[in-house]
């Protein structure tokens, strides 16, 4: 193969990774990534019914406080954060034990899927995500559910893999805020999702700043 054939098929390599890969089974990314199983929702089970009915009480718990103090932010997509505090306080107090995921080297990590794990009144763990939603938006194509992989990847258990979002809207405005208050929600369970896969091309500052790249720079 010579120097023309080889970078054609580089070309050609890239094309392809720039399609994205649809449909993909999201409890097979899990298994993929961390080897465990996400344990699928049973409606005819007692203790999966069970653990739904305190979901929904801690959705409600979590809505209502939420609409005691409002949520001061100024772009929606920023309050999916600020809804996890709410959440987990919740599940406290039904007296589940919920906290931040353990990786598989026992330490905790607050940033990425899932947001928070919890121990049920069966002992068994089960992982949570929170969202937010426009009613406006919620049946777009808009992508709203992230996952990457991590070499302190969070999922460390067969486990059920919940997801709790509300709905939010603007109820007023505080300075250069708004604030966000609750009107509904939504429990998903996530055994069933799919999921695509889009690539993307990065580079660190060691190469993005590099001397051979740089064509002028100055002190001001």
């Amino acid at each position: 193969m010579n120097n023309k054939q080889y970078i054609e098929n580089l070309e050609n390599i890239i094309k392809q990774m720039l399609k994205p890969l649809r449909g993909i089974p999201f409890k097979l990314v899990i298994k993929g990534i961390s080897g465990h199983t996400i344990t699928p929702f049973n409606n005819r089970d007692n203790k999966d019914m069970s653990v739904l009915k305190k979901l929904i009480r801690v959705a409600t718990v979590s809505g209502n406080n939420v609409n005691k103090v409002g949520i001061r932010r100024t772009r929606p997509n920023e309050v999916g954060n600020d809804i996890e505090p709410f959440v987990k306080k919740a599940l406290n107090l039904i007296g589940y034990k919920a906290g931040v995921p353990l990786t598989g080297k026992g330490k905790k990590k607050s940033m990425g899927y899932p947001d928070i794990q919890f121990i049920d009144e069966y002992k068994r763990l089960n992982y949570l995500e929170c969202k937010t939603y426009n009613i406006e938006n919620v049946d777009t194509t808009q992508r709203s559910f992230y996952l990457s992989p991590s070499d302190e990847f969070k999922i460390t258990s067969d486990a059920h893999h919940f997801l709790i979002s509300f709905e939010i809207y603007v109820s007023g405005t505080e300075g250069k805020n708004n604030i966000y208050k609750c009107k509904s929600w939504k429990i998903l369970t996530l055994d069933n999702l799919q999921t695509d896969v889009k690539y993307e091309f990065n580079a660190d500052n060691s190469r993005l700043y590099s001397k051979e790249l740089i064509l002028a720079e100055g002190a001001l």
